[in-house]
């Protein structure tokens, strides 16, 4: 997805979807040659999106909400509805990279819909990626990392393998979302996505992903392989049970 036409520096892993609208927050108002201090908005509107984010995949509903309605307020300022709908997309991705909602249903990204008329075609194309529902024409609009896995959508391994080569974790949570509500969950999926959630300690899509991994462990009779899940599951829970205890 094209975040920004305005020449920024950024990262490796500012490149990927969806942490690229936090870049693109950056550039909306950078200066080419007397380099202006940035805006109180974008420091503010950036920041809110990180905490609301880091809070969301840990499970803290309550600082999610409140970060993210507060990134809203700053964007708004701008009325610019790229940047709102970016904004909104963000919350929605890394909302179904948890499995808190899923692909294909109307209600994944309802902040989104008000504003998709106005919103640029990648920012519509994205939206109806995480639905499910995109029409092979418009994957080009999709960020790089991503058209690989959407243009595989037919062949589950090959998809895998797409994923895969996605670098940043919540961009591959992300696909491997969208993949898994399409029925093309292959158990490889299903550990690149418990791998990349337990390489960040991000326990709210750790759990989401274990707990599919223990059900179909327990569908398919595998006794060891579901008592070692149970037991991944218990660590990740207590770790939950802490962190209330030492924030009551």
């Amino acid at each position: 997805m094209t975040v920004s036409t305005v020449p920024v520096r950024t990262s490796t892993a500012s490149r990927h979807a969806p942490r690229a609208w936090l870049v693109a927050l950056a550039a909306a108002t950078a200066g080419c040659a007397s380099w202006p201090p940035t805006p109180d908005w974008q420091l503010e509107a950036r920041s809110a999106l990180d905490r609301a984010t880091a809070a969301q995949l840990s499970g803290d509903n309550r600082v999610a909400t409140a970060e993210f309605e507060r990134a809203r307020r700053e964007l708004a300022r701008t009325g610019r509805v790229d940047l709102a709908a970016r904004g909104e997309l963000l919350r929605c991705a890394v909302a179904v990279a948890a499995l808190q909602r899923v692909a294909g249903a109307e209600a994944v990204c309802p902040g989104f819909e008000p504003l998709r008329a106005a919103a640029p075609a990648a920012e519509q194309a994205y939206a109806d990626w995480l639905q499910g529902r995109l029409e092979p024409a418009r994957i080009p609009l999709l960020p790089a990392e991503q058209q690989p896995a959407a243009r595989a959508a037919d062949d589950a391994v090959r998809r895998e393998a797409a994923i895969r080569a996605i670098g940043d974790p919540l961009a591959r949570l992300v696909a491997a979302a969208v993949a898994l509500q399409a029925g093309a969950a292959t158990p490889g999926l299903l550990t690149l996505a418990v791998d990349a959630a337990s390489s960040q300690g991000w326990r709210r899509p750790l759990l989401a992903w274990l707990g599919i991994q223990l059900r179909r462990a327990e569908a398919a009779g595998e006794v060891q392989a579901a008592q070692a899940l149970r037991l991944r599951i218990g660590l990740v829970e207590s770790s939950v049970a802490g962190s209330a205890k030492s924030n009551p």
